[in-house]
């Protein structure tokens, strides 16, 4: 009786969590991505460099005794530079058992965002790397890209 009701339990919270999407800010432009990803958002820790990492690899932390990857947002979404102030955080992530840490310049909230009012990314003139997004939704008269979480942390070539 009581494994039944852990499990309902379980999937209510799954359902509701279903549309749920932490908006973040880098740049100029928000970004989403699926509470379910996200484990907490955290102050910027020192970072310790590792080698023959990609460019946008920061390096690694110390959560609570975890080693686990950081990735510069601004650096994989090819955005010019800036140095990390009071509000820059870090978002950490699990997939699949893989931790991560994104760094981002801020987070905003977190939004309702349901299937429907996700629609895919126009054409641009400019090149975009479109395996990270899942689509575009307006948000309170604002844009949020939806980033695909999965190909957005788990590149191939995280190699820690």
């Amino acid at each position: 009786m009581q494994k039944e009701l852990l499990h309902s339990k379980v999937d209510e919270f799954e359902e509701a969590m279903k549309d749920m999407y932490l908006i973040f800010k880098v740049d100029d432009q928000f970004y989403g991505i699926e509470i379910k990803y996200v484990i907490e958002i955290i102050g910027l820790l020192p970072i310790t460099y590792v080698p023959n990492q990609e460019e946008y690899v920061k390096g690694i932390i110390n959560l609570r005794g975890k080693i686990i990857p950081v990735i510069d947002a601004r650096m994989r979404l090819s955005k010019p530079q800036k140095e990390y102030n009071e509000r820059t955080c870090v978002i950490v992530t699990s997939i699949d058992d893989f931790l991560a840490g994104i760094i981002v310049d801020h987070v905003s909230e977190v939004a309702v965002i349901n299937k429907d009012q996700i629609s895919p990314l126009p054409q641009t003139y400019e090149k975009v790397d479109e395996r990270f997004f899942r689509g575009v939704a307006s948000l309170n008269e604002r844009l949020v890209l939806i980033l695909d979480c999965e190909t957005f942390i788990k590149p191939d070539r995280i190699t820690l």
